[in-house]
């Protein structure tokens, strides 16, 4: 057996136990979450009350408020976080993110639009915010386009697409005041109030981008070795292009119509599941899920506990870790 074969071998088990490591330190972010809180609730009585379903406090607790909340920021966790890698691949750019390009304004806009001005029409709000966040995406991609789309170009569109967005729902908060309610928390991004309906009306998007994500890695793989090359291998580069981009855009526009304008988790996660895992989107992206939706679940339990009983939007948290890593992108990795 060639010694190349062998260490690609040895390297992808390697590759699988960082994962499996990655799983468990998931799967124990959600128990902690699950069971901290205002009240405590031990390992054993966070199993009893999922699985036995004994109509208790704790049950009640759990269920009706801890399990569905926690849920929802694994879910959402994922979501944001491989719609931030699949943006870095294909445009190439280590500061795409979907709250700093553009994608979340333009989610954010229609599913205001949505909320504020057609209440009646709640469950249209995915797909609202995923044509808001395909036409802004694709909006700042011709933007930035001469002869190919620069990074630096890519983050001014998408910096003057935000502000035009933004300038919109200002505009709709300003006309609509008296439908405000619970508005400066999705401005946000949170999760506080997010029970069973939300889930629901989250879920069958979230898998549906992400099913079809695990089905392409290796093409966004053969993307990120130039167009040329790409070609040369048989790849149609601007269909798979715009295939990632509308993707990227579902991903995100189904975790903002729930959580609202939710920064960073795109830009973060995505990076460090990178110098965990390296660069081959085959381990890349499920790299990405798990430690999007470990991320997310820690911060909003912190966002829950650090000032107990008074809790603030994980949004915040996000923007504390998140300001400082954008900064160290800008200066580390020189990007123009």
């Amino acid at each position: 057996m060639p010694q190349y074969k062998y260490d690609e071998s040895r390297s992808g088990r390697k590759k699988l136990v960082i994962l499996l490591v990655m799983a468990i330190i998931c799967f124990l972010s959600f128990l902690f979450s699950v069971g901290k809180g205002s009240l405590d609730i031990s390992l054993v009585q966070v199993f009893k009350a999922i699985f036995l379903g004994d109509n208790t406090l704790h049950h009640q607790i759990i269920w009706n408020v801890r399990l569905p909340r926690t849920l929802i920021a694994g879910l959402v966790g994922i979501c944001l976080s491989l719609s931030g890698a699949i943006l870095q691949g294909v445009l190439r750019n280590p500061l795409a993110a979907p709250n700093i390009i553009g994608v979340s304004a333009g989610a954010g806009f229609m599913a205001y639009l949505i909320l504020i001005v057609f209440p009646d029409y709640y469950n249209l709000v995915p797909i609202g915010a995923f044509i808001g966040a395909l036409l802004a995406t694709m909006m700042i991609y011709l933007l930035a386009w001469r002869q190919g789309a620069h990074p630096m170009r890519l983050v001014l569109a998408g910096v003057a697409i935000s502000a035009v967005l933004n300038a919109g729902i200002n505009g709709l908060m300003i006309f609509f005041p008296d439908r405000l309610a619970g508005i400066v928390g999705f401005m946000v991004g949170g999760l506080s109030g997010r029970t069973w309906p939300h889930f629901h009306l989250l879920w069958p998007y979230a898998a549906l981008g992400i099913f079809i994500v695990f089905l392409l890695p290796q093409k966004l793989n053969i993307l990120l070795l130039g167009d040329e090359v790409a070609t040369g291998l048989g790849l149609n580069v601007e269909r798979t292009r715009i295939i990632f981009i509308a993707i990227a855009s579902l991903l995100a526009a189904s975790a903002v119509s729930v959580v609202g304008l939710l920064g960073f988790v795109g830009l973060i996660v995505p990076h460090t599941a990178r110098l965990i895992i390296g660069s081959d989107y085959r381990y890349l992206f499920p790299a990405t899920a798990i430690l999007g939706s470990a991320t997310l679940i820690l911060c909003d339990t912190v966002a829950r506990l650090l000032f107990d009983p008074v809790e603030i939007p994980v949004g915040i948290i996000m923007a504390v870790l998140g300001g400082p890593f954008f900064l160290y992108l800008l200066r580390e990795r020189k990007v123009h």
